[in-house]
Formats: structure tokens, sequence, C-alpha cells
């Protein structure tokens, strides 16, 4: 039988420690891998406790992972019963078939979602995202988040803890 090894982040979250120690890299090597992705996965639980992922574009901000949303869904739906979740980025790849390997480099995060409500926070994450990927676009960028407002939801993931792994 296999024995897991966990660590508890308080209030209940817990995340198993890596088994392949010799992958692991920094947390701030994690956060570069975050910071520099172009989409990440996102995973939550349903309220049956279904497991529920999705492939999404954010921005970082420190601590923090922004994502938008329609105003109704699923992921919503997910996070308004169980608001913790876990955030994956994989970073450079690259198979090597003759060694039935792959290098590649990867950071994931455990965080609590929550909806932001404040406008001007939206807005500076909403022309966050427009820097990140439509930079050649931003004053039309900003005319559509004005004009977008109210039909889309921003989520902020509080992150809590990360990891990443890299083979090279």
């Amino acid at each position: 039988m296999i024995k897991f090894s966990y660590t508890n982040l308080g209030d209940d979250f817990l995340y198993r420690e890596m088994r392949r120690k010799d992958r692991e890299i920094s947390s701030d090597d994690a956060f570069k891998i975050l910071k520099n992705g172009e989409f990440g996965f996102l995973s939550l639980v349903d309220i049956d406790s279904n497991p529920y992922g999705v492939p999404i574009s954010y921005v970082l901000d420190g601590n923090f992972i922004y994502l938008h949303c329609a105003n109704l869904g699923f992921k919503l739906e997910c996070m308004m019963n169980n608001p913790k979740v876990v955030f994956c980025v994989v970073g450079h790849t690259n198979v090597l078939p003759g060694e039935f390997s792959t290098e590649y480099e990867s950071a994931i995060c455990f965080g609590i979602a929550s909806i932001v409500e404040d406008i001007d926070e939206i807005k500076k994450y909403m022309n966050i995202f427009c820097e990140k990927y439509s930079k050649d676009y931003l004053k039309e960028g900003e005319k559509y988040i004005i004009n977008a407002m109210g039909q889309y939801k921003c989520i902020k993931i509080q992150i809590e803890h990360i990891t990443g792994k890299s083979k090279k």
C-alpha cells in the first residue's frame, strides 16, 4: 500500500506533497511559469463532488490569479458550492520520442476563488487582460471592457500554495 504525505495549509486545505522531489522547482520558478503562461486549467468540484476542469485564459498579479467568465455557468455554480480550486499551467514542453519521455515545466496553484465585486478592480484586471492578450489594441480594449461591463464576471483566486515541477 502506498502512503502519501500531506501538508495542512490551514482551514482544512490539504495538499499532497510531490512524489518526485528530484523534479520539484522553487516557488519562485513556479511563479515564473505561471506569469509567462498563455492559458491554464481550472479544476473545481460540483455540488455532488464530481470533478470539473476547464482551460481558461488568465492574468497574474502578485499572489492572485484573475479569470473572467459569463455571468451564469457551471464554473460559477461549482465555485459557489466550493471555492477551493486548483489552477495548473504548463510551460515549455519538448517530446523526446527516442527516449520515450518529455521535457516539461509546470506550476500548480491551490487556492480560494471569489467573485470580484469592485468595479474599479474589475476594470483594472480586464485592462491587464488586454495588455497580455491584445497589446496592440489597448484603446479598443478599454472601450470593449466598458461596453461589456455587466455581461461577465471577474474571478479572483487567492493562491494558498504553489508547486512546480520540471524535467529538462
